[in-house]
């Protein structure tokens, strides 16, 4: 009977503190019917306080937990060499001073943003040329021309970010989204980078 088992680990879950992860919970398993109900109950690490924000299990613990089962079976690692457990914090809401004050902030600061950047680039003067052109008449204050450019900004702004508050317009990822992907993915690395370092400390020589 061919006992070899198929193994792809999940790249990253999450769990709340004091949670027991099984295989089942960060592993896809292929393998003949009766070993995989066996392997998938299996438990792996109870998630503690101790633990930290952040639990790296890699395939050399899971083979271990694994062969303590099914002595004789034959693991074939597919895919990612380690599985992050992000362990969830109690959520934390920010007093309604704060939530305004940190929205004044922000608003301000874009606001500055464009502003700074209008006057850079010489936007006023080149409205005022635009509306000369089309309507004939100087004006330094060409409202009928700046009002519909401002709402076309903002409405230019909620397009591009593909969002409305927390309606999509459709599937696609925003640029904002793409650019937290690429940071969490940064994070990760760096995490199982840290992990592999940490445990290379018990070799150093004195």
């Amino acid at each position: 009977m061919d006992e070899t088992i198929y193994l792809r680990l999940r790249h990253r879950i999450r769990v709340n503190p004091g949670f027991t992860v099984r295989l089942s919970h960060i592993a896809q398993i292929h393998a003949p019917s009766g070993i995989q109900e066996t392997l998938l109950d299996t438990p792996v690490q109870t998630i503690s306080k101790a633990d930290g924000n952040t639990v790296v299990i890699d395939m050399m613990k899971i083979i271990s937990c694994i062969k303590k089962k099914i002595p004789d079976a034959a693991v074939s690692p597919v895919g990612p060499a380690a599985t992050i457990v992000e362990v969830a914090a109690k959520k934390r809401y920010l007093p309604l001073l704060f939530f305004i004050l940190i929205w004044i902030l922000l608003f301000l600061g874009s606001a500055l943003g464009i502003i700074n950047f209008h006057e850079d680039v010489g936007m006023r003067a080149a409205q005022e040329k635009i509306y000369y052109l089309i309507t004939g008449i100087r004006d330094n204050t060409p409202l009928m021309f700046q009002i519909p450019y401002s709402l076309g900004l903002g409405a230019g702004m909620v397009i591009f970010f593909n969002h409305a508050f927390k309606k999509k317009f459709n599937e696609e990822p925003s640029p904002l989204e793409v650019e937290i992907f690429n940071y969490q993915q940064d994070i990760d690395h760096y995490i199982l980078l840290n992990e592999n370092k940490e445990n290379m400390k018990h070799f150093d020589h004195p």
